[in-house]
């Protein structure tokens, strides 16, 4: 098997979708390809949400948005598979390694492409490079993707990596010291989230100790925000005002974090806040937890049953 080599003029794809959670952890194979490929031209095949945070990074020169066709639009899976074979790739690194992304590995060995099929790192029957451990969907994500790229040739893998970011944090207006609370979470899995009444506690007891406590969450999580906002007056509520490059800011400048197996908590663990993040029997840890130097897990089975008292224990601050 030929490995990955750094020459002129190659062209790479590199492909990671989502989630959140999902595209904060592949950072660091983001930074090993472009390290690897240093000469390479690197277009990174995203969706949507994660668009304009890519185009910041130092990592790719180019950003495509997938249209992510629905399986009977045929006419979009053309222009997919055009667009595709129009970028002329040497090498794909699937961090994806979906059935979608499985799609695309098809489209891009059709004839529409002049000249051979690229090599391919991921999962895909046939690939050139697979990552061929059976057991792949046992590790945790960040050790998933060295093991693939290791096994494409890229064997030096930093860990996930955010410190390109910046945001202006005074029209924010929060007093020091601020705590993180992330209540939200996806959804269709409201397994995964500490009741709001319980984040209300902890925000009064955070508020207590002269701690701001600083609410993150998009539309789906204003409800719930309102509701901890009702329960501390003293807390702030930022809901719909942070994109991603803000929570890393203000993870960077917070005493501390608290929350849900949600996105947000990846960024700011990567961001380096020392924080809690809760988890239930709806998600494992050993597989997605997310990773930093000052990240402590604390597992219920039930986050209902998740007292005040043991979140108190366990929650870092600095």
């Amino acid at each position: 098997m030929n490995r990955a080599q750094d020459l002129p003029n190659q062209r790479l794809l590199v492909i990671k979708l989502g989630a959140l959670g999902d595209f904060v952890q592949a950072t660091g194979a983001f930074a090993a390809i472009r390290d690897h490929h240093r000469q390479a031209h690197i277009t990174l095949l995203t969706t949507a949400p994660y668009a304009e945070f890519a185009r910041a990074s130092p990592w790719f020169d180019a950003v495509w948005s997938d249209r992510r066709p629905r399986p009977w639009h045929l006419p979009a899976w053309w222009q997919t598979a055009r667009r595709l074979a129009a970028g002329q790739f040497d090498w794909v690194y699937d961090l994806q390694t979906s059935d979608r992304s499985g799609t695309y590995y098809r489209l891009m060995r059709w004839p529409l492409r002049a000249g051979p099929a690229p090599r391919w790192s991921g999962i895909a029957r046939g690939c050139s490079h697979p990552h061929a451990n059976p057991r792949r969907d046992s590790l945790h994500t960040v050790d998933r993707l060295a093991e693939q790229l290791a096994m494409a040739g890229i064997t030096r893998v930093p860990p996930p990596n955010l410190d390109w970011t910046a945001a202006e944090l005074a029209g924010f207006g929060l007093p020091t010291p601020y705590a993180l609370l992330v209540p939200g979470g996806a959804p269709t899995r409201p397994r995964k989230r500490w009741p709001a009444r319980h984040y209300g506690a902890i925000a009064r007891s955070l508020a207590d100790r002269g701690i701001t406590p600083a609410l993150l969450g998009t539309a789906a999580e204003a409800a719930e925000n309102r509701a901890i906002a009702a329960a501390c007056p003293q807390a702030r509520d930022l809901t719909g005002q942070t994109d991603f490059a803000a929570i890393v800011a203000l993870a960077r400048a917070a005493a501390g974090a608290v929350g849900n197996d949600t996105g947000p908590m990846h960024l700011i663990a990567v961001a380096g806040a020392p924080c809690l993040v809760l988890f239930s029997d709806a998600s494992d840890p050993a597989l997605c937890a997310p990773r930093g130097d000052n990240v402590a897990i604390l597992r219920a089975p039930d986050l209902a049953q998740l007292s005040l008292a043991e979140v108190e224990a366990h929650l870092r601050l600095r």
